[in-house]
């Protein structure tokens, strides 16, 4: 199994090759996010922006909406200091709670969309159809898991 290393909030290509212990620079390592979006996804975020405006999502951790992403409009959700920004999708910013991403921080999230009703506060509510998060094993282009 290879070794997984966390390279969230890893903005350049230098930066990457010193969290990789040096050698070889990875200039050709493609943009590293922890959080991306299916198309269906994207479609659903632009909807949502034509009708609120600048949104933002946070990973929910638990209690009346489970694990749901939950979107907000951004002047609505007061970001924490203990928020951690796991990066964008469809030009809106993705966090979650610094706890729930030291569980999750090995792991890569998929923003899906699905039949059904969002979370109680959520802005993807009553359109019948929610946000759902997926997620893989973070692993390194070129690396098995």
């Amino acid at each position: 199994m290879a070794e997984i290393i966390p390279l969230h909030g890893i903005a350049s290509a230098a930066a990457a090759t010193a969290a990789l212990g040096g050698g070889a620079p990875v200039a050709d390592l493609p943009s590293i996010t922890k959080v991306s979006a299916t198309p269906e996804a994207l479609r659903l975020i632009a909807e949502i922006r034509a009708d609120h405006g600048e949104i933002l999502f946070h990973q929910s951790g638990g209690c009346c909406d489970g694990s749901s992403p939950m979107c907000y409009p951004a002047s609505d959700f007061i970001v924490g200091d203990r928020d951690v920004l796991l990066g964008e999708i469809g030009g809106a910013p993705f966090y979650i709670g610094a706890d729930q991403y030291e569980m999750w921080k090995h792991t890569d999230l998929i923003i899906d969309v699905v039949p059904g009703r969002g979370g109680m506060f959520s802005l993807d509510n009553g359109r019948e159809r929610r946000f759902l998060t997926r997620s893989t094993l973070c692993t390194l282009p070129g690396n098995k898991a």
